[in-house]
């Protein structure tokens, strides 16, 4: 069988000659180039240019990673820094390789250095090369042949570039300003401290490449040496690119026990492991720790990809790969156990993505079965993923054989493109050295199975695979059907990879670590099936009600307390579970209630208006203030009190933006969101990566009256609502500043919005005629165009496994989602010319969409039921009912 990897290494040297060629030969568009626009590529000439692509890599993989970089404004594309010895050794292999970029509609941003050169001139004047730390030390004559030879080199590289009939434009200064790194130590050594963006910008939308130097200036003037790898990362910084290509001549790092070249290291999962190395030392290590920090502050879509110029396309364009990717990624999980697996983020991956079961030909559950029917025969399965459940698969072992059967292997579009499917597969084959898996004919995806697997036979309507697998009488069996694998395949669906990067840094390992957090709190004391007693202060309003509903619903909790000042001594309505009246409990008799601790309440929740929970609190941390944490009841706050601390003390408690808090904390003290405010949140969540920093968003509300609570007035008179609606509010609501605050605390530094620029929006409430239920319209500026089915996929993606929040296409509707305990989000649209990049206007840079929820329970009650779950040590959907999906009216 030939061997793909040898296959496309053939195939890789013919397109290098071929490049080369082409982008000489090829005629550039003779239209009239507008600066304020970016010049577009001739069509015939971008479809020739891609073609030639397809020959290191499938038309899929090559359209897919096309799609990737054009779905970014152009500056975001790629930071190419190339080394001094590439322009002096390969400089006409690298303008083609930039050329070829260029004519597909990319637009790399290069910074160079001029290391080598600059010590030929040095030492041709007489002048000693000086270093300390490993930093060149620049005194006034050396700074002055460097700049020389920095103007040289850079007008050779644009000047090759425009041979080729590429448009480049030089700039040798006013991009980076620096201070001095140590003036007495380095002499004029500069330390980045801004980068003037602008300048890169209009040559890009001038239609230009920008080739950078790298020296800087300080405010007043002086000219500044700025080592290379430290300018093109700062420029990365401000530019937060997908990709910073480091251009070397040895196309990668190399293992230095092995010699071979390291294919990809994911640092979550190999850092600090890699570190260890003997042979990662001086400046291999000093370059690793480097890349970290610059990859720690960008999202995790960006890579670092080290690589020569002759390899470029094959880097960029192929899931395989050419030199040494380095990415955060993801840690791995492997069980042997479902039960100990998120199997509702798993059922959610499996139907998005597996063929049989997207398909209805099986179902999730059916699949449970067989793997449990299977451990009962005494065979064994193994279960593998990510943090997000980007990528899953599952390998069976039947009792009495000896080779693995790969069942399962399912991934996500981000997945494929951020390569994590090529580290599962390494976790999977140094856990199982021995494979075996079969797949039809007809499969769309063969060439992901044939890059993988050492062997095939075809037999009948399907293809047998094996990895790691020499002995032919165990092939023979194979291929006979002794091992069953007629009855298994890979899912591997129209996102699978094709490729694979055969060599990891990576140790192997017989534990996998996993970060996702559980659900149960570790100090939890109640024992399995013992009822917890839930206290309720509150109870006459609307919120209250349905909390009495949901308690009674509930297999875990009991009422033991409800107050209410105007109910006392009333029974208790919608309860059954037991005989109960409403008491008034004022907050000192709270707080002796509280002396007990959990064994007289185990969750105190207050569902009071804003302001009156302070006592009621107050008093229970001075009663609980001895105990032990394990021993203290819980306190779920439903009023805005505490939305906004910053002690530390409260959690701030939407789970599906801040599980992670809610689970390692172990606070015992929640606070509830707000209704408008949870809908927002999750309508913007999933875009704060993306927001356009000069431009908020922009909510447009409406409640049903019931959100005006029990209290008279016009905002919760029928009659005077009858064929009306009531704006209220329309700057400052609590909620607008909620929304804001909220989302900051989970943005990362590398945001538009983040803790040093906080998020705020424009938020408009309005009272309807009906009773319970909420419809929101957001605005959501962007810094670059989206499709609507761009936002439609990440919003799936985001929320894939919540079983509390349901993404729709259409927009859903209040009616449809009343007494429901979901949030719906859908009906997203962009205007008509968003699809232009970054030449689209501001004004149709922006995502719309629609949230709706009932105010009552997941705006109030069900959250409440929810936060109580987790903090408690339960499963966070016990007694609360979690349809598969809402019911929409509107197509």
């Amino acid at each position: 069988m030939l061997r793909a990897s040898q296959y496309s290494k053939g195939r890789l040297g013919a397109l290098a000659r071929v490049s080369r060629a082409a982008v000489g030969a090829l005629p550039r568009s003779a239209s009239v180039r507008q600066y304020s626009y970016q010049a577009r590529p001739d069509t015939s000439e971008k479809e020739t240019i891609v073609k030639l692509l397809y020959n290191i890599g499938s038309k899929k993989e090559v359209e897919q990673y096309l799609r990737h970089f054009s779905s970014v404004e152009s500056q975001k594309f790629a930071v190419i820094k190339v080394g001094g010895a590439v322009i002096s050794d390969d400089l006409a292999t690298l303008a083609s390789a930039l050329t070829f970029l260029n004519r597909v509609g990319l637009y790399p941003i290069v910074v160079h250095g001029a290391g080598p050169q600059l010590n030929k001139r040095l030492e041709a004047a007489k002048i000693e090369a000086r270093y300390e730390d490993g930093i060149r030390i620049t005194d006034g004559p050396t700074l002055a042949i460097a700049r020389e030879v920095f103007a040289s080199e850079n007008r050779k590289l644009v000047e090759a570039l425009e041979r080729l009939g590429t448009r480049a434009r030089p700039i040798t200064g006013g991009v980076f300003v620096a201070d001095y790194l140590n003036r007495e130590k380095y002499d004029r050594v500069g330390k980045i401290v801004h980068v003037n963006r602008e300048v890169v910008e209009s040559s890009i939308r001038a239609g230009c490449l920008p080739i950078l130097t790298s020296l800087a200036e300080t405010p007043d003037g002086q000219i500044l040496n700025v080592n290379a790898d430290i300018a093109a990362g700062e420029l990365a910084r401000v530019l937060e690119p997908l990709k910073i290509v480091y251009l070397n001549e040895k196309n990668g790092l190399y293992h230095g026990t092995t010699g071979k070249r390291i294919e990809t290291i994911h640092l979550d999962e190999e850092y600090e492991d890699l570190l260890k190395e003997p042979w990662v030392r001086y400046g291999t290590k000093l370059k690793l720790k480097e890349i970290k920090e610059l990859l720690d502050t960008l999202p995790r879509s960006s890579s670092v990809a080290i690589i020569s110029a002759e390899h470029l396309h094959k880097e960029l364009f192929t899931h395989s790969g050419a030199g040494t990717m380095i990415m955060r990624g993801h840690r791995l999980f492997s069980e042997q156990d479902l039960a100990a697996v998120d199997s509702d983020r798993l059922r959610a991956l499996l139907m998005d993505y597996d063929p049989s079961i997207a398909s209805g030909e099986t179902t999730a559950a059916s699949y449970w079965q067989k793997l449990a029917a299977l451990k009962k025969e005494g065979g064994q399965y193994w279960i593998y993923g990510d943090e997000p459940y980007q990528v899953a698969a599952v390998v069976m072992r039947k009792p009495g054989q000896s080779i693995a059967c790969l069942d399962k292997f399912v991934a996500s579009k981000a997945a494929v493109l951020g390569n994590i499917t090529d580290n599962a597969w390494k976790l999977i084959t140094r856990d199982h050295p021995q494979m075996v898996w079969s797949v039809p004919r007809t499969d769309d995806n063969l060439s992901w199975h044939y890059e993988r697997a050492d062997g095939s036979w075809g037999v009948g309507d399907n293809i047998v695979f094996w990895y790691g697998v020499e002995d032919w009488k165990q092939i023979s069996d194979m291929v006979a059907g002794k091992f069953s694998v007629k009855e298994t395949s890979t899912s591997t669906s129209a996102s699978a990879p094709a490729g694979v990067r055969a060599y990891s840094t990576m140790a192997r390992r017989n534990a996998v670590r996993s970060a996702i957090p559980s659900s149960r709190r570790s100090y939890s004391t109640a024992s399995p099936g013992s009822p917890l007693r839930v206290g309720l202060i509150g109870a006459r309003g609307f919120t209250g009600r349905e909390l009495i509903k949901l308690v009674d619903g509930h297999p875990r909790f009991e009422l033991s307390h409800v107050s209410s000042r105007e109910l006392a001594g009333k029974p208790v309505p919608n309860y059954t579970k037991a005989q109960l009246n409403h008491v008034n409990l004022s907050a000192s008799e709270v707080g002796e209630l509280a002396k007990a601790g959990r064994q007289a309440v185990d969750v105190w929740i207050l569902a009071l208006p804003n302001n009156v929970a302070a006592p009621f609190v107050t008093a229970i941390d001075g009663a609980v203030a001895s105990l032990p944490m394990k021993q203290q009841p819980v306190v779920v706050d439903l009023s805005a009190d505490y939305r906004f601390d910053t002690s530390g003390e409260w959690v701030y408690g939407l789970p599906e933006l801040h599980r992670r808090e809610l689970t390692t904390r172990n606070t015992g003290r929640i606070a509830n969101p707000g209704c408008y405010a949870t809908g927002s949140q999750l309508g913007i969540a999933p875009l704060l990566p993306y927001l356009d920093p000069a431009r908020l968003p922009s909510v447009f509300g409406v409640s049903g009256y019931s959100g005006a609570g029990t209290k008279p007035s016009p905002k919760n008179d029928p009659a005077f609502l009858q064929d009306n609606l009531i704006p209220y509010a329309p700057v400052n609501h609590i909620h607008e500043r909620e929304i804001g605050h909220s989302l900051t605390r989970i943005a990362q530094a590398s945001y538009p919005f983040n803790a040093r620029n906080p998020l705020k929006v424009q938020f408009s409430p309005h009272v309807a005629p009906f009773f319970q239920g909420i419809a929101l319209t957001l605005h959501v500026p962007l810094r670059l165009s989206m499709s609507a089915a761009n936002v439609h996929e990440l919003f799936k993606d985001f929320y894939r496994g919540e079983r509390l929040v349901h993404v729709t296409e259409s927009a859903p509707l209040v009616r449809d989602n009343a007494g429901q305990h979901y949030a719906a989000v859908g009906g997203f649209a962009v205007p008509p010319h968003s699809e232009g990049g970054a030449s689209a206007s501001l004004a149709d840079r922006r995502a719309v969409l629609n949230v709706t929820l009932d105010n009552l329970l997941k705006g109030a009650a069900t959250q409440a039921i929810q936060n109580m779950n987790i903090a408690l040590g339960i499963d966070e959907y016990t007694g609360i009912p979690t349809p598969d999906a809402p019911t929409m009216s509107l197509e």
